[in-house]
């Protein structure tokens, strides 16, 4: 099956589902001249989500060229990357060094 997904930057760790894309679905994301070849560990719906390389714990994601958060547990390649597992960083106040 031809799967639909969309990576924007060579450095992201996330892709998009631009299909329900079922669990166990090999899936070939393609972003300029790289290739990722990921096996969904969950069904992923669309608009979601999900890692093309592993993102350990603590670790920033990055999602159109921009960190969008950190990640509050190891998520494996193929793995579901939502609110379960990534914590947005932007606008807290509180995830913030201060620069005064």
């Amino acid at each position: 099956m031809n799967y639909k997904t969309i990576m924007m930057k060579p450095l992201d760790h996330v892709a998009i589902a631009l299909m329900d894309l079922p669990q166990g679905a090999l899936i070939h994301v393609r972003c300029e001249e790289k290739v990722h070849e990921v096996e969904l560990k969950q069904d992923i719906r669309f608009g979601h989500k999900f890692a093309v390389k592993p993102i350990g714990q603590g670790g920033e994601i990055l999602k159109y060229g921009e960190v969008i958060g950190r990640a509050v547990a190891d998520i494996a390649t193929g793995e579901h990357v939502h609110v379960h597992n990534l914590e947005g960083i932007r606008g807290r106040g509180d995830k913030v060094e201060s620069r005064v």
